[in-house]
């Protein structure tokens, strides 16, 4: 096979793989539906003192400013789609290209944050 067949073959390829959905933002109402049948892992992007004053029962904490976010996410499990959330959308929204590079394959934002989901009274762990 000549180099500019390989090539071709290549982008043929890597055009029929399927590609991972863009990051969905979704209501809290959607979010606890997500949790409610169990298809997604919960990050919650908070800081460890926020997380402990009361998060989503079953989440997972990972501080997205703290030193090592990129290096802990990529420890996680990333057979099944992912759910992140921080107090009101900005961190989360900031952590998704990190998401995206790890390799879930659906990333869901809940973008109204936390407090949203504590304002529309959602049950909370603490």
């Amino acid at each position: 096979m000549n180099r500019l067949a390989f090539l071709l073959a290549l982008v043929s390829l890597a055009t029929a793989l399927p590609a991972a959905d863009k990051p969905k933002d979704v209501s809290v109402n959607e979010a606890q539906k997500l949790i409610q049948e169990g298809k997604v892992l919960v990050l919650d992007v908070r800081t460890a003192e926020e997380f402990q004053e009361g998060h989503i029962e079953g989440a997972l904490n990972i501080d997205f400013n703290g030193d090592n976010f990129a290096a802990q996410v990529k420890k996680l499990d990333t057979a099944k789609p992912v759910l992140v959330h921080c107090q009101g959308g900005g961190r989360s929204g900031r952590s998704l290209p990190v998401l995206e590079q790890v390799g879930f394959p659906q990333i869901y934002h809940m973008n109204e944050g936390f407090g949203e989901w504590e304002a529309a009274g959602k049950p909370v762990k603490k």
